[in-house]
């Protein structure tokens, strides 16, 4: 199934929140205003406040309430990828040259600084000091996370356990910021929230696992960055972590973590995972993560964003960026 599809329940609402981050960029400064206007333009699928519409379907939705939270959560999962793309000097992102490239580092420090401010304005906006201390509780959980992955560099001695602990704090915590604060907003039951905070974390970790098995199996046009950009940056994400368990002794993520043949090992580790159960393997994981986040969702109120939300599960399995 299509993703335009799937949020169907909130279509013209989201198309609304696009319209008002496009506006962000309207500012007096005209550098600013370029530089905003520049990031906002990239790809990305909004899944995020897809995610925040459809958790405040269930109770009272109110779109004003909602729009200001959900801008809010896409505007911050932007101003980490301006951050990420200049810690890890990434050149490209969705096709395009990255702002620290064609700025300077400065610049997108700065940039990703001020949107991390306006996404605080927003949310302050909805009046709700609880979504408030969500949003400033998962900047501290992002920031752990990209120090953790930082610090783990071509690090071989990582485990599943702090593999998934470090992609809960860099991608599923932005999903349950997101379903939860819908759910908040909309003054859901304690037990609704918790149903969908559970969803936003457990598929959060699915949708990085499967970006992680992507950077292998995807073609530098799908993905918008060289093929196996993560292991070009050290990062040991799942499929790397099978391969040097199915092969201990020797394998191209071992070599290229101890410094040999940059370029030649990541081909050849790219070319094994391809050709291997790994890639399979990965997908298992990924799909017992979506089975989770919706195991509960039965207990939710029967509507069409709950079938969305089921549906969506799918499509992070399925889709291809």
């Amino acid at each position: 199934m299509e993703l335009s599809n799937i949020y169907e329940p909130v279509r013209e609402d989201l198309d609304k929140v696009k319209e008002r981050l496009r506006s962000i960029s309207k500012v007096d400064f005209t550098w600013l205003s370029q530089l905003l206007d520049y990031s906002l333009q990239g790809g990305g699928k909004r899944i995020r406040p897809i995610l925040a519409l459809l958790s405040g379907k269930f109770y009272n939705y109110s779109f004003d309430c909602l729009m200001p939270m959900a801008m809010s959560v896409e505007l911050t999962h932007l101003a980490t990828l301006i951050h990420d793309d200049t810690i890890d000097n990434s050149s490209v992102r969705w096709g395009r040259s990255t702002v620290h490239k064609l700025w300077g580092t400065e610049q997108a420090v700065l940039l990703g600084d001020y949107i991390f401010a306006r996404a605080g304005e927003l949310m302050a906006s909805t009046g709700d000091i609880r979504v408030v201390r969500l949003l400033s509780k998962t900047l501290m959980i992002i920031s752990s996370g990209e120090i953790a992955q930082a610090y783990n560099a071509f690090n071989l001695k990582q485990t599943r356990e702090s593999y998934i602990q470090r992609i809960a704090s860099k991608t599923a915590s932005l999903f349950c910021l997101a379903t939860e604060s819908g759910a908040v907003l909309s003054q859901a039951p304690k037990e609704s929230i918790e149903i969908l905070r559970d969803y936003g974390y457990n598929l959060g970790i699915a949708f990085q696992i499967v970006d992680d098995i992507l950077d292998f199996i995807g073609t530098e046009k799908e993905l918008g960055k060289p093929v196996g950009s993560d292991l070009a940056q050290g990062t040991f994400t799942l499929p790397a972590m099978l391969l040097t368990e199915h092969y201990p002794e020797d394998n191209p993520v071992k070599r290229l973590f101890g410094s040999e043949g940059k370029e030649e090992n990541i081909r050849l580790a790219v070319e094994a995972i391809r050709s291997s159960s790994i890639v399979e393997e990965c997908f298992a994981v990924a799909s017992e993560y979506t089975a989770r986040a919706c195991e509960k969702l039965e207990q939710l109120p029967d509507n069409t964003s709950r079938q969305a939300l089921v549906n969506l599960a799918d499509y992070i399995i399925t889709r291809r960026r």
